[in-house]
């Protein structure tokens, strides 16, 4: 299993900046991938930005403004949000996926952004 704390939310004024982080625990060596998703109220959850260790992947909507990162011993992850805007608000949950397909899920961690 895999242990996932996720931390760094709260409130930012738009154009404010955030970084959040997602420490994982437990059986770290067998994690594929790296996500961030983010759900807003009455929305569906969606992808956000991933890594592996052979690349990156952004969501449109968040291209030149955010940046996903890992330490070297591949057991933390971040999420660097710039140029924040208040449809960036949401509950942004960390995710991984191990090698044999199973995902597991942060508990989440609220941005919310101010105009």
């Amino acid at each position: 299993q895999v242990q996932l704390v996720e931390s760094g939310g709260g409130l930012v004024q738009a154009g404010g900046s955030l970084r959040l982080s997602c420490a994982a625990s437990g059986n770290t060596l067998t994690i594929n991938v790296f996500g961030w998703y983010r759900q807003a109220p009455g929305k569906q959850r969606e992808l956000v930005a991933s890594i592996t260790s052979a690349s990156t992947h952004y969501a449109d909507f968040v291209k030149g403004r955010f940046a996903i990162s890992r330490d070297n011993a591949k057991t933390t992850v971040y999420l660097q949000m710039n140029s924040l805007q208040p449809e960036d608000t949401a509950v942004y949950y960390c995710n991984v996926d191990q090698y044999s397909g199973f995902r597991y899920w942060g508990q989440g961690t609220q941005v919310t952004v101010s105009s």
